[in-house]
């Protein structure tokens, strides 16, 4: 191993330092694992150290020792080296060099391992692809895979979160925000690493529901990627627009606006041009492509806190597949362990079977999902659309056309509504409840909002399927949606 990947003294220099001042531990170790040290002997310190850190003992050569020797691992040579280094006070640049060489290593290492699974192994190109990209997505983001997890690490993470959730008072909100204040009391948010299927029918508002998700999220100030496979960028933020200023969509496209409709248009420009919004529109896209892409957005942009593709049926699978199902299963496995890869959810809109048209009661169902099996199963929460009035105006219309055809007047009772009551049906969900989320989709704005929960009717229904009990809860107070 070539001088230019290791630094042995400053190594000594930080765990004398760690002695010499234990207070300095918590902020070395917030910045450093063991494995970055190169000398076996001094990850083994680093390891005791953050025992002691943990156990509340004092981090010194005394207790070191003990737990060294337990584990025997204990060198009393490399340990006198240790304590006869001088200890420093400015820990950074010791610790930013420790790094530095570690990520070299890495590096390193990675070009053998890319050296054999090319020549050696003979792997595909693109399995070649995905392994390096992987891994250098695992370098940047400082972190390791392991085979196993030690329940003390998992014990202590787990207190961390209770203690992070205690700190959140009554807030059901333990994942990212939906936008939707009945959508978060039913799911907590959804949870970073959750691969979340949004399913509907044609018109039924498949895409305005994830674009709202998504402005909600930029307006919260955090950053959003969007794949569309369907539609152009220009298209999408001209969604988003209206959804914002509360001006028509129509009206926007074709730029019939007045004087304080184009200052609300300026100012919406403005904001939203300076939010972390980031749209693919290329309109093709395989889970390699997505997994590359996101990999290096996320690096890139950490406040990345959700991504949509719109949609999952357009994606292409690697070509190495036989059949659609088989394709469409690589393709919703791969987004699952991207999500939990990257730790954000992922939110992947679907298509429903046609099938759904032709029963009496047209609310979807977990078996409408088109190539079902795979989809329901990576996924760790369903979510269909559902608009009444679609179907009611479909209907009337086939009934008018009917009727004229047959040279008879027909007149219909039918109202055309600026907003219309909406069902989230939650079909599956992982850590949760099932049921229904009552929203309303204000059509000239391609907007949803919360439900009036002060109208006689409930906002939400939920059913646990464990127990077939249904269950109502208590109403709240929303604030204005925008």
């Amino acid at each position: 191993m070539q001088e230019n990947l290791y630094n042995i003294n400053i190594e000594r220099a930080i765990l004398s330092s760690i002695i010499f001042d234990p207070d300095v531990f918590e902020d070395i170790s917030s910045k450093l694992k063991a494995e970055d040290f190169y000398l076996p002997f001094h990850q083994y310190f680093f390891n005791a150290s953050n025992e002691l850190f943990v156990e509340e003992k004092p981090i010194d050569d005394e207790f070191l020792r003990s737990k060294l020797i337990k584990i025997g691992k204990f060198d009393e040579n490399a340990m006198l080296d240790i304590l006869s280094a001088n200890p420093i006070v400015n820990t950074n640049a010791y610790t930013n060099e420790i790094k530095a060489k570690s990520t070299k290593r890495l590096l390193a290492n990675l070009a053998t391992v890319i050296k054999r699974v090319t020549l050696e192994d003979d792997l595909p190109a693109v399995e070649v692809v995905n392994l390096v990209e992987k891994k250098l997505y695992e370098i940047t983001q400082n972190s390791t895979n392991q085979d196993f997890r030690g329940s003390k690490e998992i014990t202590l993470a787990l207190l961390d979160e209770i203690n992070r959730l205690k700190a959140l008072g009554n807030s059901k909100l333990i994942g990212v925000d939906t936008g939707f204040l009945n959508l978060n009391d039913k799911t907590s948010g959804f949870g970073k690493g959750d691969l979340i299927i949004i399913a509907a029918r044609p018109a039924m508002g498949k895409t305005a529901l994830a674009l709202n998700m998504a402005l909600k999220a930029i307006q919260r100030d955090e950053g959003v990627a969007i794949f569309s496979l369907e539609m152009p960028a220009e298209q999408l933020m001209l969604r988003l627009l209206s959804a914002h200023t509360s001006i028509p969509l129509q009206a926007l496209r074709v730029g019939d606006l007045n004087d304080n409709q184009w200052t609300q248009l300026s100012d919406a420009t403005d904001t939203i041009s300076n939010k972390k919004l980031f749209v693919d529109d290329g309109g093709y896209a395989t889970i390699s492509h997505v997994r590359s892409k996101l990999r290096k957005l996320k690096t890139q942009h950490p406040e990345i806190s959700m991504a949509i593709i719109d949609y999952l049926q357009l994606m292409s699978g690697s070509g190495g597949t036989d059949g659609r199902q088989q394709e469409i299963s690589e393709i919703s496995r791969g987004l699952k362990q991207l999500a939990r890869e990257l730790q954000i959810p992922i939110l992947a809109l679907s298509q429903l079977n046609r099938g759904v048209e032709s029963r009496d009661n047209k609310r979807p169902m977990l078996s409408d999902l088109r190539e079902s099996g795979a989809i329901e199963q990576d996924a760790d929460i369903i979510l269909f659309v559902y608009r009444d009035d679609v179907y009611r105006e479909a209907q009337e219309k086939e009934r008018e056309m009917k009727a004229k055809a047959e040279g008879k007047d027909y007149k219909s009772d039918f109202k055309v509504k600026t907003e219309e009551e909406t069902e989230l049906i939650i079909g599956k969900q992982r850590n949760g409840p099932t049921g229904t989320v009552k929203l309303m989709f204000q059509k000239n704005f391609t907007r949803f909002v919360d439900a009036d929960l002060h109208s006689h009717s409930p906002s939400y229904e939920v059913s646990y399927e464990e127990n077939d009990i249904d269950m109502r809860d208590p109403k709240i107070d929303l604030p204005a949606p925008f």
